[in-house]
């Protein structure tokens, strides 16, 4: 089956940079969170299935949310692709989480949610989201692509002990 990439690529290319801009302009840092959306209740139960599996720690359950050919973008990690690689990141893995979307959008066969999450719901967000998704024969949506990074600022790596800087000023 050939996919149209271009198309993709035409959908996904300003939600990419609608979120690389909204992260990398420190004005749009919020005091408060940012409000939730409603979604519609077929991409909902996405979420609400998310959330569910990942409660009950069920990696193989996990793995069904997503395409065949699907992406898990985790820090810290490489990509993970494919349905049975994805079942094996997320072994062990799980607990408490409450997702809500900030925003999403619909086009055709292809959507995106973006959104955050917390432990447990009503709590302060400690991450946030995005997930692509796609609509299969059935009219089921499912993930393609989900990308999660925590709200803890980053701490640069500092160089190893013992080692002399290059050059130095006096």
């Amino acid at each position: 089956m050939k996919r149209n990439h271009s198309v993709t690529f035409l959908f996904l290319a300003p939600s990419l940079f609608a979120v690389m801009t909204i992260s990398a302009s420190p004005s749009t840092v919020p005091s408060r969170p940012l409000p939730s959306v409603t979604l519609p209740s077929e991409l909902s139960r996405v979420l609400t299935d998310y959330e569910d599996a990942w409660h009950r720690r069920d990696a193989n359950a996990l793995s069904m949310l997503f395409t065949e050919d699907g992406f898990v973008l985790s820090p810290g990690h490489p990509p993970v692709r494919g349905r049975k690689a994805i079942a094996q990141h997320y072994a062990r893995q799980g607990g408490g989480l409450s997702l809500r979307a900030l925003a999403f959008e619909v086009h055709g066969a292809v959507a995106f949610i973006v959104g955050a999450f917390a432990r447990t719901a009503g709590q302060p967000d400690i991450g946030k989201f995005t997930l692509t998704l796609r609509q299969d024969s059935n009219g089921r949506w499912l993930i393609f692509s989900d990308m999660d990074n925590g709200n803890e600022p980053i701490h640069p790596v500092s160089a190893p002990s013992g080692t002399v800087p290059r050059t130095r000023q006096n």
